[in-house]
C-alpha cells in the first residue's frame, strides 16, 4: 500500500493481482496496516519475515529498502529506486 494511505481499492497492483489470479497462481498480500485475514479472497500477512520465507515472487509497486535481502525474487515497476 501506498505510504500514508488508508486504502488500495484503486492501486494499480490491483490489474496486476487479477491476471496473476486469471492465470491460476496463488497470491498472498503483505499489508503491515490492514487489520482483516483476507481481502477479496487473498490472504494478507503483516509478518513480513514470513511473507518474505514463503514467497517464491513479490510483486511491488515500489522498491524498499525492507526488500534488499530478498531483491532476487522482487519484481517492481520502480526501475529507478525513486517512485
Amino acid at each position: 500500500m501506498k505510504e500514508g494511505s488508508d486504502n488500495f481499492r484503486s492501486s494499480s497492483i490491483l490489474g496486476i493481482i487479477k491476471r496473476i489470479r486469471e492465470a491460476g497462481i496463488e497470491i498472498i498480500i503483505y499489508e503491515p496496516l490492514m487489520d482483516k485475514p483476507y481481502f477479496d479472497n487473498i490472504k494478507v500477512m503483516n509478518n513480513l519475515t514470513e511473507f518474505k520465507e514463503i514467497s517464491d515472487i513479490v510483486v511491488a509497486n515500489r522498491n524498499s529498502i525492507n526488500l534488499k535481502d530478498i531483491e532476487y525474487k522482487v519484481f517492481t515497476r520502480d526501475i529507478y529506486g525513486i517512485n
